[in-house]
Parts: structure tokens; sequence; C-alpha cells
């Protein structure tokens, strides 16, 4: 078929798509109803009279979406309703469907006729033409899947033998969708994690005083908050939260209860096996969940009711950006998947296996994972970052503290107030003190003192660089004795307090310039 030039969609003769006609009219009719399943409400929906509708109006997590078939002139818009309910039944998810679909817009009617006419001995020529437009991704899996399309009912020369060389030969634009990752630009600095920790731990302790009881909103964020930095989920698996997802009992009196969260697993392949995951919330931070079940129960939500009250993937998303962005004062870091890549190289450099991350990310293949593995650090690095040696790990920001104080002010604070303790069987006392006191803290001292926003270390830089010397002869020892086991909680624990002994140095020397 002899084809004149490229025609746009607006301006498109009315006889133009001869060919896209003549597809058309040999594809089975439209069926009376298309139906695909929103797994955000757990419902199926349904598109009806699909043959006759100029705009199909999707419900998607949360969110309206338009496939506009208004646009497109004559028979080219009946070709793109093909396109979605091939792609549906084909299992693609109806995002992803919708996607594929969209791409059609950056392709005219004559463009379209001169892919399809192509065949599969001059689709090589053509597909050169189309890749080096440099087109959006959506429009390349349009492309791919009207291929597809044309193969699975055996026209104009194309068959399902053909299925594997368009899958494999026709390559889309050269992208690293990991290139953030590679390049270290989507990971949250320590000091910036440090902020996020910070604003739990203040979220907890106002909890607990009742002297200012928190808004509703300032709470769901929080608890979204942490679902995205301790467990690494997506916004659609937090959105998705449940009342029945959220399990919480008291095992030992008076102390914080357990609470255990269920997630479900999402962006999975067809053909992975999509088991829930169950994540435990840190014993510290368990009554931000205690009491937003209290309030969702005061609220009358049970069972399928959503816990964060969100309406959308979107909505739960945009409101952890904002809190994140405002605690690390930045306009472009702080999104849920920031915090997820932070949380998945903070578990690779901490030693974990490619098991254990993939099942900590939910992911259903290990490899999918191997991204991590390639920019972590070595094992000697990681001894190096617990014995505070490597430059690229050593703490450049100030670590919270109340302020410096003097020996004299140091003896004159109640006993319970002074900071004492026999840290991995090391007695250390007259480090500084305590703003709350020893008795009301539940972490142990020492170790858990420096980083701490309560402590009021010692205005003595030898008497930290004491401590310091004692806590490397323990990561010495742990690195002799345990092989090298750096996923140890004690080891990683050493880790952090040595870095912020540094940093309590380095804010002392300087002073002392």
């Amino acid at each position: 078929m002899q084809l004149s030039g490229s025609v746009g969609i607006a301006d498109a003769a009315p006889d133009a798509g001869e060919l896209i006609a003549e597809v058309v009219s040999r594809l089975p009719a439209l069926p009376p109803v298309i139906r695909y399943y929103d797994e955000f409400d757990d419902a199926t929906r349904s598109i009806v009279a699909p043959t006759e509708a100029k705009v199909f109006e999707l419900l998607i997590y949360g969110r309206p979406h338009r496939l506009d078939f208004d646009r497109y002139p004559g028979a080219y818009g009946m070709l793109v309703k093909q396109l979605f309910l091939f792609l549906l039944g084909k299992g693609l998810h109806v995002v992803s469907a919708l996607k594929a679909a969209s791409g059609a817009m950056h392709f005219s009617v004559s463009e379209v006729e001169k892919l399809i006419d192509a065949g599969p001995h001059k689709i090589g020529r053509e597909w050169t033409v189309i890749r080096a437009r440099e087109l959006p991704q959506d429009a390349y899996r349009f492309s791919k899947g009207l291929l597809r399309l044309l193969c699975l009912h055996r026209l104009l020369g194309w068959s399902t033998a053909y299925e594997e060389f368009i899958r494999s030969s026709l390559p889309g634009p050269a992208t690293d969708s990991h290139a953030g990752i590679r390049s270290g630009d989507v990971f949250l600095s320590v000091e910036e994690e440090a902020a996020i920790v910070r604003h739990l731990d203040e979220t907890v302790s106002a909890l607990a005083s009742m002297n200012a009881p928190l808004a509703n909103d300032d709470l769901c964020n929080a608890g979204m908050l942490l679902c995205a930095y301790q467990f690494a989920m997506r916004p659609i698996q937090i959105a998705m939260l449940t009342m029945r997802n959220v399990r919480i009992w008291e095992v030992v009196p008076g102390e914080p209860p357990t609470v255990h969260l269920t997630f479900h697993m999402a962006k999975q392949r067809r053909d992975s096996n999509r088991k829930p995951l169950t994540r435990r919330v840190k014993r510290e931070w368990a009554p931000i969940f205690v009491t937003l079940n209290a309030l969702r129960q005061d609220e009358g939500f049970a069972g399928t009711g959503r816990f964060f009250a969100v309406e959308s993937n979107y909505e739960a998303g945009a409101r952890i950006a904002a809190l994140v962005r405002k605690l690390i004062d930045s306009e472009d870091l702080g999104t849920a998947t920031d915090l997820r890549h932070t949380a998945a190289q903070r578990l690779v450099d901490a030693g974990a296996s490619h098991e254990e991350l993939a099942e900590f990310l939910g992911h259903s293949h290990t490899q999918t994972g191997l991204v991590y593995y390639e920019t972590s650090t070595t094992h000697a690095e990681r001894v190096n970052r617990a014995l505070g040696a490597s430059d690229v790990y050593r703490r450049v920001a100030r670590i919270a503290h109340d302020r410096f104080i003097s020996p004299e002010e140091l003896t004159l604070l109640k006993g319970e107030q002074q900071i004492a303790g026999v840290p991995h069987g090391i007695p250390i006392a007259g480090i500084g003190g305590c703003t709350s006191g020893q008795p009301a803290c539940p972490y142990n001292p020492v170790t858990s003192c420096y980083g701490c926003g309560k402590f009021m270390p010692l205005h003595d830089r030898a008497m930290h660089e004491s401590v310091l010397a004692s806590m490397r002869e323990v990561v010495v020892l742990f690195e002799q004795s345990s092989r090298g086991d750096t996923r140890s909680p004690a080891y990683l624990q050493l880790q952090r307090t040595i870095a912020e002994i540094q940093t309590v140095i380095e804010e002392l020397e300087s002073e002392d310039r």
C-alpha cells in the first residue's frame, strides 16, 4: 500500500487510515463489557459499552484516569481500544495497559500505518526510525503491543512465531532505571536519617506527655513515614494497610506492646507467589500505632477500613514526601522511593544476603536487588566504617545533643542523671549527663547516649577519645571472634556509637581551632 507523507492527528484527512480500518475490521468485535481488577479497593470494575464509548473512565489505586479516544481520527481510536483489551487479556496490570494505550498519542495515523505495514521483514528499518526519535517509553510499549496484537490474529504477515523476535530484537532507547542508585543520588545521608528518627522519637514523646495532643493527620503522617523508613514499603502498600492488617498485643505488662503489620506484595510478576509481608514495628515506636489504632476504633473503623484513611497511593506518597522534605530541608530528595532505596542500601551495607534483601523488599526474584550490591562497600570497608577509619562514612554533620557541660556542672547533677555503664564489659563513667535520667531511659547507657537529643556530653575531648579507643578495641574483638559478622545488632550498634563519638570530638576540636 502506497502511503503519503506523515499526517498529524489534528489535521488528518477524512479518508486517512485505510490500512488501520482494514486491520480493525478483521479483529473480533469488542465485548459489551470490559472488566479489570482494582486491588486498592479489592473490586472488579467495568467499562460498559466500550465500542460506543468516547472515553474510558478508569479508577486505579483510588485515582481516576481517562483514556480519551476523541483525539484519534477514523478507526485509530478503535485500534487503541482493541490494544487496551488485548493487553488486559495478556495479564498486564490495568496501569500497564493504560500506559501502553496512552502511547498512541505520540504517533500520527500515517506513522502507525507505516509501522503495521512494514511486516516482519521490514520492521527492523522502520523500528530504527522510531527508536531514533527518542520517544517516551509508553510510545515504544504501544508500538510493540500493537505488533503483538497483529501476531495474535495473524495479520499482515505476523504470527505468534514472531513473539520472541518482537520481545528481544526491537529494543527501546537505552535507559538506566538504576542510575540514581549507582550515583547515590537517591540515598539519604546519615544526618537526614537521624532527622527522621528524631521526628519519630519526638512523636512518641509527645504521645507520652499528653500536654499537646497530636492532630490526627500528624499521627497518620508519622505512621506512614515509619512504614516507608523502617520497612521500605511503597506508597500503595502503605495506603492499602487496613485495620485487620494491624495486630497489637501486650507481651510484658507495663512495657510498650508488640505491633505487627501485614502488607501486600506490590509490582509482582504474574507468575510470582504473592505472599503477605509481615513486619514488626520497633518497640519504641509502637505507641504511634497503638494510639492511631485506638483513634480509628473510636471513629468506627474496622476490618477493611483504611488504617491511615488515605484515598489513594498518590496521597500517601505525597504526604510522606512533604513530611520528609520538611524534616531534611530538601526540595527534591525525600520521596517514599528514596526511603526505600536508602533502607535497601543500608541493609546491604550491613552484610545482608541476596535472599534477605529480596525478602525485606518483597521481591519475588533475588536478581532484582543486585544493583545495591554493585554500589555497596566491601566487607573491609564495612569494618573501616565501624572503626571510624573510612573517609566515605565520616560524619561531617553535628549529631543531636542537648549541650556540652563542664566537669563542675556534671558533679552537680543528680546521680541518676550522671551517665555510667559497662558496655561490652568495659566500665565507662563521667562522659556526661542526661536531661531525663538513666532510669527513665529504655536504651543501653553509654552506647545509646551518643547521638541522643537528651545527652549532655562532657566538655573534655580526652574523655571522649578514651571512650572511642575502648569502643574500637571491642570492634576489633568482634572482628576476630565473630569472623566478620557485621550484621549482628551489637556490631551495628558499635558502628553507630563510634561514628557519633567522633562527631562529638570533632565539635570540640573545632572549638579549639
